[in-house]
């Protein structure tokens, strides 16, 4: 078992033949989100970069990648390296110390596919509040609470266990007492949605 494996239970990191079928135009899911090209950005929990190159290109490498896998974090590298894309940082560790481990305020914050499986979603919230500008971004892109058996992709069942899914509502409540409020709702098809917070003045 990965430290990844160990820190998000039950989470495993697909292989990219389903992420480009799920995310094949990643820079417009970005740019759904409100993601535009003057911001400073970090890509929380990066896993293996999907999202990390086309998020880089899009502010010009105003981009910091942060995840608690030493391997994954290494993947990431490599899959922007192979873009030709330039990050502002990497780096390694727990989310929860993000005032410590971040050089920056930022702009935005995005967290794909992952804030399901963190064990203290609170404290995650706190620590991203803690590293946004004022009236930043904040958003988590989450697998639609639907039975498993009903999120197919490439013909096999996909995404997180049933149970462990949120809806918005309860994204919403546990993310907004860290000082957020809810901006949007972007429907990501077919089987996600974005929550897009903002830090409250």
């Amino acid at each position: 078992m990965t430290e990844h494996e160990a820190f998000f239970p039950a989470t495993g990191m697909p292989d990219r033949d389903w992420w480009s079928a799920l995310w094949p135009d990643p820079e417009g899911t970005l740019r759904a989100l409100g993601i535009t090209p003057d911001m400073t950005v970090l890509d929380l929990c990066c896993g293996d970069g999907w999202f990390t190159g086309p998020l880089a290109g899009l502010v010009g490498g105003r981009c910091y990648a942060l995840d608690i896998d030493q391997e994954m974090l290494a993947k990431a590298r490599e899959e922007a390296t192979r873009t030709g894309a330039q990050l502002a940082g990497w780096i390694e560790g727990d989310a929860r110390d993000l005032p410590a481990l971040l050089p920056e305020k930022v702009d935005f914050v995005l967290v794909a596919n992952t804030f399901h499986g963190v064990p203290d979603q609170s404290a995650l919230a706190t620590a991203v509040a803690a590293i946004l500008k004022p009236g930043g971004s904040f958003a988590i892109v989450n697998w639609h609470a639907k039975p498993r058996e009903e999120t197919p992709v490439l013909g096999e069942p996909r995404g997180p266990r049933t149970e462990m899914r949120m809806t918005p509502e309860q994204t919403r409540a546990v993310v907004e007492p860290a000082g957020f409020e809810l901006d949007k709702l972007v429907e990501l098809p077919p089987f996600h949605y974005g929550a897009v917070f903002r830090l409250q003045d």
